[in-house]
């Protein structure tokens, strides 16, 4: 099956863990900004655009189940429908899953029981990577030159 487009969802002990929560205001508008600047304002997975703004950028996150470690590896750019599909828990729950499941179809060229099941098996894998408390590695930060603040207060 083809996956151009997947799911990402975060377990839910490094929720509220983001680079905009980490990053300076300004901070991060230079780096998201950057992503866009070499996305040529376009989504990196489906070419398309929104039509409020261009693009959004997404942090991607590779999982190493046996360290429980949650490892920061790069930013790209979305369009919003794109991005909708990568976080379908939140998505799901502001009342726009339909809308993403038909999205996530379409990109990856699947039917909707493709989706479907997908979209399952990718609920699983949250729920069992949920039972765990993750440590987050983001020296993917450092190694690019991107300075957190350490005033920017985060709730976990």
């Amino acid at each position: 099956m083809n996956t151009k487009l997947t799911i990402e969802l975060v377990p839910s002990s490094t929720w509220g863990f983001n680079l905009r929560s980490m990053l300076s205001k300004s901070e991060w508008d230079r780096v998201r900004k950057s992503v866009y600047e070499k996305a040529n304002n376009k989504c990196e997975i489906c070419g398309g655009v929104g039509p409020k703004w261009p693009v959004e950028c997404h942090e991607i996150w590779h999982y190493e189940e046996q360290t429980k470690i949650q490892k920061l590896c790069g930013l790209i750019a979305l369009c919003p429908k794109c991005h909708q599909v990568k976080h379908m828990g939140r998505t799901m729950s502001i009342g726009k899953g339909e809308q993403a499941k038909r999205h996530l179809a379409k990109v990856n060229g699947w039917s909707l029981q493709d989706a479907n099941y997908y979209i399952e098996v990718m609920f699983e894998v949250w729920h069992r990577r949920s039972r765990e408390d993750w440590t987050l590695d983001i020296a993917w930060l450092e190694e690019n030159g991107i300075g957190i603040d350490k005033n920017v207060k985060n709730d976990k």
